[in-house]
């Protein structure tokens, strides 16, 4: 017995904000270069009355009018560094807000962009270990509340969303082996400084610089961008051939790589090292942008409307942390 994905569904809030909007604001910034370099047109940001709990409650309504019955989830597994409060988790919240059974599990758990692919590879130990059946998946991110209004590079880069994906119990075994990697060292190249239990929040704090006349505060998001660049492009080609290697498949065998979707310059860096041709190579943020641990889901979504026949599929997450992971799935059909 193994199991498999059954369906995903998105959420953007309603708001979009494209580079034209972006422009206005930063008049001096050649977003058109941009553009055409990192591969991001618009992003989605909420309001500022709405949540990531709101997105991902929309999500996982859109896997219900599906014919997903509710009461068969068993599990929520609930992926946000955007939860509603320090305490309770979001999941316990969500789970009542659906109107779930109160008889099923349900936890949070605080990854970014390598969050999905954690979370399939839970989802997988849940079901085959016999703890549940059907796992409700959940990825939410609001990174927008967490980002100076004066930080230009991640405006742009960063949009909101939420996904809802079902893994289910199945005499299919479409999930295959996963492998992960963590390099604490790195855990300020992406942080948010101040808020938590070792720095409260400072209502007074200071406004700093970074790169080039980008402004952020240790209230909010910071990103050293060139360090990340140098991570990724130094851990993850390596890090794909070992999945191929776990997995016991040549990578001629892929039918599609599907990256956590940071931006085209990255990717692309990263396919031409691993020599993969472009049409296996999935590169789509264009709309929407990096939504941290919504981008593998929403690009699974994307593409797998065109499947027609089982195809295998590599997923790998990589980011704060800093975290990666990765494994083999296939698929079968639209999701």
């Amino acid at each position: 017995m193994g199991c498999k994905i059954a369906a995903i569904e998105y959420c953007f809030p309603e708001k979009r904000v494209t580079n034209e909007d972006l422009q206005r604001e930063f008049p001096h910034y050649d977003f058109m270069n941009f553009e055409k370099k990192v591969g991001i047109y618009s992003r989605y940001i909420v309001q500022d009355t709405e949540t990531g709990l709101d997105l991902a409650y929309n999500a996982s309504l859109k896997l219900f009018e599906k014919g997903v019955d509710k009461n068969s989830i068993d599990y929520i597994l609930y992926c946000t560094q955007s939860p509603e409060y320090f305490l309770p988790t979001t999941a316990c919240i969500l789970q009542d807000k659906l109107g779930l059974s109160k008889g099923i599990g349900a936890f949070d758990f605080n990854l970014g962009c390598s969050g999905y692919t954690y979370g399939l590879s839970l989802g997988k130990a849940l079901i085959e270990s016999k703890q549940a059946k059907n796992v409700l998946l959940i990825t939410a991110e609001t990174y927008s509340k967490l980002i100076y209004k004066g930080d230009r590079t991640n405006r742009s880069i960063f949009g909101d969303a939420a996904t809802a994906t079902l893994i289910v119990e199945s005499e299919e075994n479409n999930i295959k082996e996963f492998a992960f990697g963590t390099d604490g060292s790195g855990y300020d190249k992406l942080i948010v400084k101040n808020g938590a239990s070792k720095y409260k929040y400072d209502n007074n704090c200071l406004v700093k610089e970074y790169g080039t006349k980008n402004k952020y505060t240790d209230n909010h998001l910071y990103m050293n961008g060139p360090e990340v660049f140098n991570f990724t492009s130094g851990v993850i080609p390596s890090f794909t051939k070992e999945i191929l290697a776990k997995n016991s498949i040549d990578k001629e065998d892929i039918s599609q790589y599907i990256f956590h979707q940071a931006n085209a310059f990255m990717l692309n860096f990263m396919r031409k090292r691993l020599k993969i041709e472009k049409e296996n190579f999935y590169i789509n943020l264009k709309d929407g942008g990096n939504t941290v641990s919504n981008t593998i889901p929403i690009a699974l979504k994307q593409y797998s409307q065109n499947i027609n026949i089982p195809e295998d599929i590599i997923l790998i997450g990589f980011g704060v942390g800093l975290s990666w992971s990765g494994g083999l799935i296939k698929i079968n059909n639209p999701l």
